[in-house]
């Protein structure tokens, strides 16, 4: 399970820069959180960012759900829902156009097939790999855990 830890810190190096070169802006010294926010047959929440922090959380039960039903689903899912979180943090409130500029910068970082711009325009097909069949939704009141070394790209150009 720490390899996926380290998995997300580079995947969200990924979003910093695919972001930078499709929108030419940036935002340093953000911190990850992981915890458990559980899912249900009609979905799940994959992450959120806690509005004018800089706390990006994500749902830590639907982690671990693709590292047990198909791990090589893991990299693409990681770099969607940190982008799409990354976007909010940047001043993108509206889901709407959050969505539409995850799938723009997923598009042209991966082109249209990659499996990270698929999420972007529909993730009902992953649902199966996401979802636990009869589990819930938990309360926010979970502890957040805090992933070390994240955004650590950023160190210097935050303190400076």
């Amino acid at each position: 399970m720490e390899q996926y830890r380290r998995d997300l810190v580079e995947a969200f190096e990924d979003v910093k820069e695919s972001v930078r070169k499709a929108e030419g802006v940036s935002r340093a010294g953000l911190m990850l959180g992981l915890q458990e926010l559980g899912s249900s047959p009609q979905g799940f929440i994959g992450g959120y960012y806690t509005l004018f922090s800089n706390l990006i959380v994500l749902n830590q039960t639907s982690i671990r759900r693709i590292l047990e039903t198909n791990p090589p689903l893991m990299r693409p899912y990681s770099y969607h829902v940190l982008l799409h979180e990354y976007i909010h943090s940047l001043g993108f409130f509206d889901e709407d156009t959050t969505r539409q500029k995850t799938y723009e910068v997923s598009t042209k970082t991966f082109g249209e097939g990659h499996t990270a711009t698929r999420m972007a325009c529909d993730m009902e097909p992953y649902f199966p790999n996401l979802v636990y069949p009869s589990v819930g939704f938990t309360s926010a009141s979970t502890p957040i855990e805090l992933v070390e070394g994240f955004d650590h790209g950023n160190y210097r150009q935050y303190i400076s």
